[in-house]
């Protein structure tokens, strides 16, 4: 167990998580308090990149490079000491925590004097049979990548001649009618209906692409109309969308549905569902359904000095009554405020209460279409579809990562779409015994053979 430790006449600020939450607080924090030499800023991330999830769809559809969404938090951080590793367990009564990290995934203790959770959420399967085993998820860059190559694998396969008998191979299944499932879907029929030219034995009536949606109509956050239109549209471009419907299990060979239907499919997205991170339930604080409970100040109620924002938290809308959504816009404005309120505690000031409206909510559903819904107003059409890439462009940090994205975007416009797969795995190796005779020596030490070549 090792400790990480300031001296104490410094105030400890510590960030728990590396979303659009965590990293944006940090950056508060440092335009706020950075040159202050008596505050220490620490940002405990699993990754050593902020990833652009509103664009995750469109590296699954191999509509952007995968480095192009994805920034290093050391690039974005000047004044932060940060350290990636994994959160272990959190002690509020003598503040501080415990991450792992390294090969040998050893301990550190990270003591604090205020604290931000920004943990955000993970995938629930909600304990339904082989949807763990055997879905995949949107949620990572990983997934991205695992989803991207897994099309592609099917198209490769489904282009062989014993690929015909397979029953639901070329079916492809994404569960879940929010933002993330609608575009994931839209963009993956654009992706493979547009590598179907690569693949001469693949006709475009084999190809099977379905959406589950529990309610009556998709994008319900986006209203009945929108919701309506974006089902219209797609369902043209050949989706089958599936309303009042929930998956009850997930076997080897397809999808069994609560009433019975059942579509055969090798390949099925879970985005129906999310929870705030394991560690938050073991916490000593109000919850409600696994996410802190927080006051207008964004104060962990009975643990001063405690915040917590984004996905993890139960924010209350002043306007409203209710809690605030669990998106990226919210968690943006979350952050500056946390980063302002403990900066003003630190100078003995009141905190201010976490006032914001939400300005509009947008999707891109494939084929330079889109629905938006924006201060009211709702846009449908290539305009929704503009609007969404010029708004999500603008929120990129950093402008190396803009026009790295503005290029993709453009040259996605001339040539094809990219059907390599990112494999992660070695490269075949053999070690094939030399006899001693043939092993030349110079200068009295054995000489290194030169590198066999093997087919394997």
């Amino acid at each position: 167990m090792y400790t990480v430790s300031t001296t104490r006449t410094t105030t400890r600020i510590l960030v728990l998580g590396g979303g659009f939450g965590g990293i944006h607080a940090a950056v508060h924090l440092e335009k706020t308090l950075g040159s202050d030499p008596s505050v220490a800023i620490t940002l405990v991330s699993r990754d050593n990149f902020f990833l652009f999830t509103p664009m995750l769809h469109e590296v699954a559809a191999s509509d952007l490079d995968i480095t192009h969404i994805v920034s290093p938090i050391r690039t974005l951080l000047k004044r932060t000491h940060v350290f990636i590793g994994d959160v272990e367990s959190i002690d509020l009564t003598r503040r501080r925590i415990v991450v792992s990290h390294g090969f040998d995934r050893h301990t550190h203790q990270i003591k604090y004097d205020h604290l931000v959770v920004a943990l955000g959420s993970i995938t629930n399967f909600y304990g339904l049979p082989g949807l763990e085993q055997r879905a995949l998820t949107m949620k990572t860059l990983g997934d991205a990548i695992h989803l991207r190559n897994r099309i592609i694998s099917t198209l490769e396969e489904g282009d062989t001649e014993c690929a015909d008998g397979i029953n639901g191979l070329l079916t492809f299944v994404v569960a879940g009618g929010g933002f993330a499932g609608v575009e994931t879907l839209a963009a993956l029929n654009d992706f493979v209906r547009a590598g179907l030219k690569f693949y001469p034995h693949l006709s475009p009536n084999r190809i099977r692409m379905v959406l589950v949606h529990a309610g009556p109509v998709i994008l319900p956050e986006l209203g009945e109309r929108l919701g309506a239109y974006a089902q219209r549209k797609l369902g043209a471009r050949g989706i089958e969308i599936i309303t009042d419907a929930k998956v009850a299990s997930v076997g080897d060979w397809g999808v069994i549905l609560e009433d019975g239907r059942q579509i055969p499919s090798r390949l099925v997205v879970w985005t129906a569902g999310t929870s705030a991170h394991p560690l938050i339930q073991g916490l000593p604080c109000r919850q409600e359904r696994g996410r802190i409970v927080v006051d207008e100040t964004l104060a962990v109620e009975g643990w001063p000095n405690v915040w917590a924002i984004g996905d993890c938290a139960v924010v209350p809308d002043r306007r409203t009554g209710k809690p605030c959504p669990p998106t990226a816009q919210h968690a943006l404005r979350q952050a500056k405020t946390v980063a302002n309120n403990i900066a003003a505690v630190i100078s003995g000031r009141r905190p201010e209460p976490f006032n914001f409206r939400t300005i509009g909510q947008l999707a891109a559903i494939g084929r330079r279409t889109g629905v938006a819904k924006i201060f009211g107003f709702t846009f449908s059409g290539f305009s929704a579809w503009w609007l969404w890439r010029t708004i999500y462009l603008s929120k990129l940090p950093t402008l190396e990562k803009k026009v790295r994205v503005a290029i993709d975007w453009t040259l996605d416009l001339i040539f094809p779409k990219n059907l390599v797969q990112f494999l992660t795995v070695r490269a075949p190796v053999m070690s094939m015994d030399v006899p001693d005779e043939k092993q030349p020596e110079r200068g009295g030490e054995q000489a290194i053979p030169a590198p066999v070549e093997a087919k394997l």
